[in-house]
C-alpha cells in the first residue's frame, strides 16, 4: 500500500487517504501535513449528519461516496448528494 501511495504522489496522480485513527498524535499530525505538501488529500471520515442520514449504512455510504468522487470515480448508480451553499 505505501509503494502504491508513493507511485502516486511520483506520477502526479491524485492520492486520497481516508485516515480512520483517533486520536491523533502529533507523530500523524506531522505526517499528514507533510503527505499534503506532497500532493496528496487528506479525507476523514466524518459523518455528514446534515444529509439525515437513515442509518450506519447511509453514512458509511457517504463517506465511501465522498472518497470516490475526490478521485472523480463517482458511479453513475448511487444517488449522492453533496454540501452545497444555501442547504443541503
Amino acid at each position: 500500500m505505501t509503494r502504491a501511495a508513493d507511485v502516486q504522489l511520483k506520477e502526479r496522480r491524485r492520492l486520497v487517504l481516508v485516515a480512520r485513527e483517533s486520536p491523533l498524535h502529533l507523530g500523524h499530525l506531522r505526517a499528514m501535513a507533510q503527505v499534503t505538501e506532497y500532493g496528496a488529500i487528506i479525507a476523514p471520515p466524518v459523518p455528514a449528519f446534515y444529509l439525515k442520514p437513515a442509518d450506519i449504512a447511509a453514512i458509511v455510504d457517504q463517506i465511501a461516496l465522498r472518497a470516490l468522487g475526490l478521485l472523480n470515480l463517482e458511479p453513475e448508480s448511487v444517488a449522492f448528494r453533496e454540501w452545497q451553499v444555501g442547504g443541503a
